[in-house]
């Protein structure tokens, strides 16, 4: 995505750390757009379970290569992806990171592990945010952003 690359663009690469939960669309646009730049991508997942339960076939191959380039890959204390696990990791994200890049339509947040709800946490913590919802943006399965170029 084009926004993503123009505002890491602005970063001096070597000065340049990513920070995802590597989900299927604008988390691993992200990704891919940090290693293109030249920066440090660092990986948090939810679970022990979360390559096997959740990353779907078509996803998987991206997935695996990102994981594979990161610098460091934490993965949240807990044995199955969920609610609590996403909130862990979408926390640990929030504190390993110096500002938040949110690809979002600004809706409200469907639950405390969504975007909306990662953008409303690091408002309150005076984290910076910078929101990009490109002109023929649309939402995909679910509350996860699909982007359209």
């Amino acid at each position: 995505m084009s926004a993503i690359g123009e505002l890491l663009a602005q970063q001096p690469a070597g000065e340049l750390t990513g920070v995802s939960c590597l989900a299927a669309g604008t988390d691993t646009i992200f990704a891919e757009a940090v290693l293109a730049r030249g920066g440090r991508l660092e990986v948090v997942l939810p679970a022990a379970d979360y390559r096997a339960r959740k990353v779907r076939p078509e996803h998987a191959a991206a997935f695996d290569r990102l994981v594979e380039r990161a610098a460091a890959v934490r993965t949240m204390p807990y044995a199955a992806s969920g609610a609590a696990a996403y909130e862990a990791a979408n926390e640990a994200m929030l504190g390993s990171c110096d500002r938040l890049v949110a690809v979002w339509d600004g809706r409200a947040a469907a639950d405390r592990g969504g975007t909306g709800a990662v953008v409303a946490r690091a408002r309150s913590r005076g984290l910076p945010v910078t929101v990009i919802w490109p002109v023929g943006a649309r939402r995909g399965r679910g509350d996860q952003e699909s982007i359209v170029d």
